[in-house]
């Protein structure tokens, strides 16, 4: 997805989630509550934000997280997928939640097939940075010398900086790492 997401978790298939109108404890709570504890967590910008493993290799939960479950009403959920299959070198994935329902999805791979309640919803922005409509093709596409490949990685980038300027989502490099939050502890 974004050198910053690989360099700093590299060894670990990861989603980076921020959410708005929630606050960093009861958001940690909500990832635990689905067996996933944050690599990093912070807050910047109104949003507060995590960085957790796709999966729970230790208790074999390979389910994916539920988002809703995170966003009440009045809270809003974005989530950058990196690697939603590793192994069939599938493209990062974008959710988009408001009020517990998926406003917007897509997959990188192809950012022209968006679906949820308002595909469209950024629709603008991705024009204008020419990631869809009549300027999205490369170029040099049909010629024989160029393989699209070798600015895969910056397209991802243009990507990512799109949707996070569009939700107005804080810019990596975010703090790392982030001390964890304790789990609360009762008394017996």
């Amino acid at each position: 997805m974004t050198s910053w997401m690989y360099d700093s978790f590299g060894h670990h298939e990861v989603n980076l989630v921020f959410a708005r109108g929630l606050s960093l404890e009861a958001f940690i709570s909500g990832l635990r509550d689905q067996h996933r504890e944050p690599l990093a967590h912070g807050e910047a910008g109104g949003w507060v934000w995590a960085v957790h493993d796709m999966i729970d290799d230790e208790t074999d939960d390979y389910d994916g997280v539920h988002y809703g479950r995170l966003c009440p009403e009045g809270t809003e959920v974005a989530v950058f997928v990196t690697e939603p299959c590793s192994a069939k070198a599938h493209g990062p994935q974008f959710q988009y939640l408001r009020d517990g329902r998926t406003v917007l999805f897509f997959s990188f791979e192809d950012i022209g097939q968006r679906v949820g309640e308002n595909p469209d919803l950024i629709s603008a922005e991705l024009l204008a940075a020419n990631l869809i409509g009549p300027g999205a093709e490369c170029e040099q596409e049909e010629t024989d010398d160029h393989d699209c490949f070798d600015h895969h990685y910056d397209d991802e980038d243009r990507l990512v900086r799109a949707i996070a300027d569009a939700f107005a989502l804080p810019s990596p490099p975010l703090a790392l790492p982030s001390p964890p939050l304790a789990p609360a502890v009762t008394a017996k």
